[in-house]
């Protein structure tokens, strides 16, 4: 008996071991996913900053849930002018949490930096992330 509860025990530890592992390793690599988006969006390569986006990916609007082509209109006819962005991207207060193996819910802040034309504006995000071949995608953006 008590030999089985040690086992229990070991083998409970062993998984959350592994569950905070796969948490750790999935948290690192959506950040430095974010991040390398980012920089492309403040580049103007808005292009490198919808591969972040699954192919399949869909986007809550006022108007109701979107797909990946209304997305990229959505970005070129309010936030880029000349293939430039009107405003420098930067994300922060990320919370990860996950929806099993290949699944996370990624929440956090977005700020549209304050310029000459333009006051700053931020506002909350949540992610639904799938991870691919290729790495971690957005599969659900809903950011107000």
């Amino acid at each position: 008996m008590k030999k089985r509860f040690v086992l229990t025990l070991v083998i409970g530890l062993l998984a959350l071991g592994q569950g905070y592992a796969q948490h750790s390793t999935a948290e690192k690599e959506i950040i430095a996913s974010m991040n390398d988006a980012t920089s492309k969006w403040n580049s103007g390569d808005l292009d490198g900053y919808m591969a972040l986006y699954d192919p399949t990916a869909t986007m809550m609007t006022p108007g109701g849930r979107v797909g990946i082509d209304s997305i990229r209109r959505i970005y070129v006819v309010h936030y880029f002018a000349g293939g430039h962005p009107k405003q420098q991207l930067a994300y922060d207060r990320y919370q990860l949490t996950m929806l099993g193996k290949d699944y996370a819910l990624l929440t956090g802040r977005f700020i549209l930096k304050a310029n000459d034309k333009l006051a700053e504006r931020h506002g909350s995000f949540s992610l639904t992330m799938v991870h691919r071949k290729d790495g971690w995608r957005i599969l659900h953006d809903h950011s107000s």
